[in-house]
């Protein structure tokens, strides 16, 4: 079994369909996690192989029970509905089995392996979304999202055209290059100024200053007064604000939630759903179809 294999990513599109070569499945709002078990040893990573064994200690105790020798599966960590402060890991691809390297089987054999293990909670099988219209009951019920993927599809370490993500709400990871002070009786920071990669450039995309509590305001803002530089980070866009402004290292990346870019590329009524911890701020792009 490898010690690593890079995670299988969907491509952003703005097409609509419904056919029987795919199956669909909802996005969820989670941590993207992959789990390793050789023996008793279980280790969880995120996408870009940073370690989250000790951030969900009941799905990695869950998966050091399953009965089998080696596994590799592909999942999303996402709170559980119902139980509060609770993460379920949500399994959508299992990637080797006892020695047996199943990337190259159609996913429909690899489901049928995953099957086999019999999932119980916090470990649980992503369902496929039944109906004519999975995007619409996906954007209906308040979903980020629907998944399609073919069901002949082989495991790639790639952003692959064979996985589709259709979002409902508008959202983008983007990096933190700055911050404004907090007015009136706001604590800890005012809005974040924030940006995306376009090759060498780091784009500012604008502010966002809704979606914070006290604890994130005042938690976020003794992080980034340990990062701060002279000058702004942003080196592509218009409209930096002048006052009041602190300028960081473009580190930290957030996931942001919004109605649409504006025609000079900013967001428009942006809130922030929170940190990404699990992503590169290089790996940031926008993402709007078009890539």
């Amino acid at each position: 079994m490898p010690e690593w294999v890079a995670p299988m990513a969907a491509t952003l599109t703005d097409k609509r369909f419904n056919d029987p070569a795919w199956t669909f499945e909802r996005k969820l709002d989670g941590i993207r996690v992959l789990a390793y078990k050789q023996g008793a040893k279980v280790e969880l990573w995120s996408r870009n192989r940073l370690p989250l064994t000790a951030n969900y200690p009941a799905a990695a105790e869950a998966i050091a029970k399953l009965p089998v020798e080696t596994v590799i599966l592909d999942g999303e960590a996402a709170w559980a509905w119902g139980r509060l402060g609770k993460a379920d890991y949500h399994v959508f691809d299992i990637l080797f089995l006892d020695g047996r390297d199943l990337r190259e089987l159609p996913l429909t054999e690899r489901r049928k392996q995953l099957r086999s293990l019999k999932l119980k909670l916090p470990l649980a099988m992503v369902a496929e979304l039944d109906g004519d219209a999975p995007w619409e009951r996906a954007c209906n019920d308040g979903w980020e999202g629907v998944i399609a993927k073919r069901r002949d599809s082989p495991y790639e370490s790639r952003r692959s055209p064979l996985w589709l993500k259709m979002k409902c709400e508008a959202t983008q990871e983007l990096v933190i290059g700055g911050f404004t002070d907090p007015q009136g009786a706001r604590v800890g920071l005012g809005a974040l100024l924030v940006g995306h990669y376009d090759k060498d450039d780091f784009v500012f995309a604008g502010k966002v200053g809704t979606g914070f509590d006290t604890k994130l305001l005042t938690s976020l803002r003794a992080r980034l007064d340990k990062m701060l530089r002279d000058k702004p980070p942003f080196t592509k866009g218009t409209g930096l604000p002048k006052l009041r402004t602190h300028w960081v290292k473009p580190e930290i990346v957030v996931q942001v939630a919004f109605t649409e870019w504006t025609p000079d590329g900013k967001l428009r009524h942006p809130r922030l759903l929170g940190l990404r911890p699990d992503k590169a701020a290089k790996e940031v792009v926008r993402e709007d179809g078009k890539n």
